[in-house]
């Protein structure tokens, strides 16, 4: 099964290759700066609304009056453009707010959305990045999989810069004929329904001191104010990149810890089931009241252990493996409150972290949960086919128009044209 992967490589550039790299991030922050004031000003002042193929269509005479935007090629031109169309799409569909200016210091970087422009030397461990109109990067990074470049993405962060590349390959992951079930929590990270847990790291949480101590001296310095027109000073750039530095680092610990522990699981189980989880809700900001600090201290330690992160490796890793990952629907099921042996509903507190049954059966809460989830899965109380929920919880995504999509637009525009008689370019090429 061939799948797209995105395998993000760090770039070592020469100081030449560097200035010119900023210089191109500038000039596409410039375009998708002008392209928004263009729609905003022809909409306030004209009442004619601006969409992306007029602004597609009109990037030859800009670059005819703005040279230097030539060397940076027609297509990353174009998914600029389409950057903004997307941010107009998710807004006029109730899923953003309106589209804002961007600046230089928080804009990311720019897209090459076909295989023209730029050309990967690379096997998926290290070589080098060759870009038109500057030459080749060396970067570095190992990919599990490699396959056939479609797309790169030239990002810049924190003071580095990242390729960020997505290829075609068919990924090969290998498992076995174990079913297991999950339970995730934050005093424990992963009940298995087989009796062991996976402890809490607590990364962010063993790093916390020293986050403190750093925020402490930030605090200190004299820091920005925008409104008063206050710079900040050098030594708040310095604190402020301290601080940054230790949640980064706790980040990626993490992030390594939920790879290995999930490719752990999935080796050695085919098929995985958890229960569906609304983490956004769980996570929302607290209300006004004595408990405050009890709730954000909670929304903390839940993405401490990162529940969302390790239910997207085990739902595509097990795509990868051939084998099936699940989530019960947890409002129908309550696996928590739910006994495994009797299937009876028995109402616990928070407090209760053992599961004591009148049927006789005791057990810890979390493993019986996982327990429950993995019952259900073998199609005990409830229909496989009916309430199972396979790749993750999420529901389908609200499309807002991407490459593929506007190229098919276009082949159908061609195919309406023909059919109704008229010449199109096609048709000129035959004759």
């Amino acid at each position: 099964m061939i799948v797209t992967r995105r395998i993000t490589f760090r770039l070592y550039p020469k100081p030449a290759q560097e200035r010119k790299l900023y210089e191109w991030r500038r000039l596409h922050c410039y375009l998708y700066n002008s392209a928004l004031a263009d729609r905003k000003d022809s909409y306030q002042k004209l009442g004619k609304s601006v969409g992306y193929f007029d602004q597609q269509n009109r990037l030859p005479e800009f670059k005819a009056v703005w040279t230097e935007f030539i060397e940076l090629g027609s297509q990353a031109l174009q998914a600029t453009l389409k950057r903004l169309d997307f941010a107009f799409q998710r807004f006029f569909k109730g899923l953003g707010g309106y589209p804002r200016f961007q600046s230089i210091r928080n804009y990311s970087g720019w897209t090459y959305p076909a295989t023209s422009g730029w050309k990967a030397h690379t096997t998926g461990n290290n070589g080098y990045l060759e870009l038109s109109n500057l030459g080749q990067i060396q970067m570095r990074g190992k990919a599990r999989t490699w396959g056939v470049p479609t797309t790169c993405t030239i990002v810049y962060r924190h003071g580095k810069w990242y390729a960020s590349i997505t290829v075609k390959c068919e990924p090969a992951r290998k498992t076995e004929d174990g079913a297991i079930g999950l339970d995730f929590g934050t005093l424990t990270a992963i009940a298995l329904s087989d009796g062991q847990k996976i402890e809490n790291p607590r990364y962010l949480a063993a790093t916390q001191a020293k986050v403190r101590q750093a925020s402490k001296q930030k605090r200190r310095k004299r820091a920005p104010h925008r409104k008063l027109k206050i710079k900040g000073s050098r030594r708040w750039k310095k604190a402020q990149q301290r601080v940054s530095k230790l949640v980064r680092k706790a980040a990626r610990q993490r992030t390594d810890w939920a790879h290995k522990r999930t490719a752990e699981i999935v080796s050695y189980n085919s098929l995985v089931v958890t229960e569906k989880l609304n983490i956004k809700g769980m996570t929302s900001k607290a209300k006004k009241g004595k408990r405050k600090h009890q709730k954000t201290g909670l929304n903390r330690s839940i993405l401490d252990v990162g529940w969302g992160m390790m239910r997207g490796m085990l739902a595509y890793k097990e795509t990868e493996a051939n084998g099936i990952y699940l989530e019960a629907p947890t409002q129908k099921l309550k696996p928590s409150q739910r006994c495994p042996e009797c299937w009876q509903v028995k109402p616990k507190t928070l407090e209760e972290r053992l599961h004591v049954c009148p049927c006789g059966c005791t057990q810890d809460r979390d493993v019986a949960s996982a327990r429950v989830c993995l019952l259900w899965a073998r199609g005990l109380g409830t229909s496989l086919l009916e309430d199972a929920d396979q790749f993750g919880s999420t529901k389908s995504p609200k499309h807002t128009g991407g490459f593929r999509q506007l190229a098919e637009t276009k082949r159908q525009k061609l195919r309406n044209l023909e059919d109704s008689g008229l010449e199109t370019p096609s048709s000129y090429e035959a004759g």
